[in-house]
């Protein structure tokens, strides 16, 4: 098969590339161990998202914001950050009184309205339940193996597999990577005294905890504590884990009653050396993995998007190679000195603070 880009992974960020490109009349190959109706309706993962207003308008110029109910995400006007045993916040709110500071929206949902945005578009060529087995890129085309032995040529791979993404590793891209040693876990609460539209992040002693506020009473919890304890929270009776959970919250948000299941997701920061080679591009988690406490990583996912398809058009405008050296250069160039600044930051804190 020929075709113009292969995305290895059908993320909200390889989708949403996708639907950009294929809108600029590309064609564009998208590779993924999922099944269509794994991207039709997406399970729960138990993850939020704060976007930010300029996500949201990515988000509405990708024609993916108004295939949301105004019940699948919430305005976010302030955010607290607690220091210990403090009870009197740092706080961050918008700059007026009209513009809320972000919004609050399941991953979930980002990934199903990614795939409906792209899902009937001419264009996009469908390779699901099929997995990249092997890269090959030389100064003129790149070729992508998959695991049932079919090839796709293409002059453009782009990498949107997570974070430990093996197709960047395919395509000898090295990153360095930070374990934390620490485990987060998220769910959702139903809470006694909810904060409406105020997010908190609480530095406490041995524990950080994080609240995003949902709709109505309900929010999503963040526990970041040491594997071990993180297994024990997990492994309690419902009843119990509510009981230690308002326990930990220093019963400032009254009872908490837990509303679907718990998840677990270990901390690892992920900084690749270099996102681009020949022919060979990353985006989203793959072109850099945050640790959460300041909420960059989607953000940084969104424009990385943005950035990688506003080049690829100047070079389509002015009849260069669209996959060429430089364009990939100025890509990486760009992205980076918005992440990584962005990367580091949060390292220190999560250092100094946790």
């Amino acid at each position: 098969m020929q075709t113009d880009i292969v995305i290895i992974g059908a993320g909200p960020a390889g989708l949403s590339l996708a639907g950009v490109l294929a809108r600029k009349g590309l064609k564009v190959a998208i590779v993924d161990p999922a099944s269509t109706s794994d991207l039709e309706q997406p399970l729960d993962d138990g993850r939020e998202i704060a976007l930010t207003r300029l996500s949201r308008d990515l988000l509405e110029k990708w024609r993916q914001w108004n295939l949301l109910s105004d019940t699948e995400f919430a305005p976010l006007h302030e955010a607290h950050v607690f220091d210990g045993l403090s009870e009197q916040p740092m706080m961050v709110k918008s700059s007026n009184d009209v513009e809320p500071l972000g919004w609050m929206v399941s991953n979930q949902v980002l990934r199903r309205v990614a795939y409906a945005t792209a899902k009937d578009l001419e264009g996009i060529e469908w390779h699901l339940t099929r997995r990249m087995q092997r890269i090959d890129i030389n100064d003129t085309s790149a070729r992508v193996e998959l695991d049932d032995g079919s090839q796709i040529n293409a002059r453009l791979v782009v990498a949107a597999d997570s974070r430990f993404s093996s197709a960047r590793r395919a395509a000898g891209l090295s990153a360095r990577m930070h374990d934390f040693g620490r485990t987060m876990l998220v769910c959702r609460m139903q809470l006694q005294k909810p904060t409406p539209g105020v997010a908190w992040e609480w530095l406490d002693y041995g524990q950080t905890l994080a609240l995003l506020p949902l709709n109505q009473d309900m929010a999503s919890v963040v526990i970041t504590l040491p594997p071990a304890e993180i297994d024990q929270l997990l492994a309690l009776p419902v009843e119990e884990f509510e009981q230690q959970v308002a326990e930990r919250f220093r019963h400032r948000l009254g009872g908490m009653q837990l509303v679907g299941e718990r998840y677990a997701y270990p901390l690892v920061g992920v900084r690749p050396d270099n996102i681009v080679s020949q022919r060979f591009a990353c985006i989203g988690d793959a072109a850099v993995g945050m640790h959460p406490i300041t909420a960059h990583g989607y953000n940084l996912g969104l424009r990385g998007i943005a950035l990688l398809s506003d080049q690829i058009q100047s070079a389509l405008d002015n009849g260069r190679d669209f996959a060429g050296s430089s364009v990939l250069a100025n890509f990486q160039n760009d992205f980076q000195a918005i992440a990584y600044p962005l990367y580091f930051s949060t390292l220190s804190i999560v250092r100094l603070y946790c």
